[in-house]
């Protein structure tokens, strides 16, 4: 018998069969949603004999290049043998008879995951190491050689900043519902200044504290999660946008400002970054504030479609309506970034 939530879009039963002529996983299955995610829907997809994690794109209509979850397959597939820890992915299935979606099946690792860049739930003692640890697997994705590891073609190397403030701007135009004053400056702003440096590595495109999963006792990650956004793109982005959390406030999406982040154990976002200098074996430029108006930006854009999708009713996650209002904070902070 195979158990599954009530609510479950797609036929357990068939998903089921074809893990069992795919996987040759046998017995019971049982189907749990992971709860926090505002993008693709995640299950934990569990047998007697297999600890598997299935993520699909969401139901109804999406757009061209979100939600693609075969991209999030071939780079975890490509990182495998890499120093970067990632979660061993199994299958990947393009059509939509199983689960109504394109979906792969990985590996579930077992962790630490926190909804929070304080790490509620960590002791002060670890937090320093793991936010070492955070800063040392970002510099090892940026080190890896993406050519070697079969990634020519994931992205377009050069011109990221004007491609992707380009493919941003198109993305919230194609979702927008209200006008945001600071995110149209934003735009414009960013689209002005694109520093002349066009260093290309692998990128994550979300790093941060929420995708990344700690080893359940040791201070050190063990799986980046949710590649959604990955591609061939500027360090420097991934590197702002992790260190987003020191910029905004415990209400702003789990951020750190305005906490005491001496008694937590956290370092600071200037120690922060030096450890992620330290760390880096290829060419590392310098970060500017550029880089972290280009953050804010992206991550407006990124909640404003979470909004856009609550009003469609498609939001992958019941508070999406709540969380997409961030776009307003996030927006506001990459504007105030703007010199006068």
């Amino acid at each position: 018998m195979t158990h599954s939530p009530a609510t479950l879009p797609f036929d357990a039963e068939r998903l089921a069969a074809f893990l069992a002529q795919r996987l040759g996983a046998r017995g019971d299955m049982r189907l749990e949603p992971i709860a926090g995610g505002q993008s693709n829907p995640t299950y934990f997809v569990t047998f007697a004999d297999h600890r598997l994690v299935l993520r699909k794109q969401p139901d109804g209509p999406v757009l061209p290049s979100a939600h693609a979850v075969d991209r999030e397959y071939r780079v975890l597939a490509a990182l495998a043998e890499s120093d970067v820890p990632v979660p061993p992915v199994l299958l990947y299935h393009g059509e939509r008879d199983i689960v109504g979606t394109p979906f792969y099946i990985m590996e579930r690792i077992e962790g630490r995951v926190f909804a929070d860049s304080a790490m509620t739930g960590a002791s002060a003692a670890e937090r320093g190491a793991m936010f070492r640890s955070v800063a040392e697997t970002l510099a090892k994705l940026h080190d890896v050689d993406w050519r070697a590891v079969g990634l020519e073609g994931f992205g377009r190397p050069g011109n990221y900043f004007q491609r992707q403030i380009s493919r941003w701007t198109r993305q919230w135009e194609g979702e927008r519902f209200r006008d945001l004053p600071d995110l149209s400056r934003l735009a414009a702003w960013l689209a002005d200044n694109i520093p002349d440096d066009d260093t290309a590595t692998l990128c994550h495109g979300d790093f941060r504290i929420g995708n990344l999963m700690f080893h359940p006792s040791a201070p050190r990650v063990v799986a980046v999660l949710d590649w959604e956004l990955a591609t061939i793109g500027h360090p420097l982005a991934d590197l702002a946008f992790s260190a987003l959390a020191w910029r905004s406030r415990p209400e702003e999406y789990g951020g750190l400002k305005g906490l005491d982040l001496a008694a937590l154990g956290i370092p600071t976002e200037a120690e922060y970054l030096a450890h992620y200098y330290r760390a880096r074996r290829g060419p590392a430029p310098p970060l500017r504030p550029f880089h972290t108006a280009f953050a804010l930006f992206r991550f407006a854009v990124i909640f404003e479609g979470i909004a856009a999708r609550a009003r469609r009713g498609t939001a992958a996650s019941a508070n999406a309506a709540s969380v997409g209002d961030l776009s307003l904070a996030f927006a506001r902070l990459g504007a105030e970034l703007i010199p006068e």
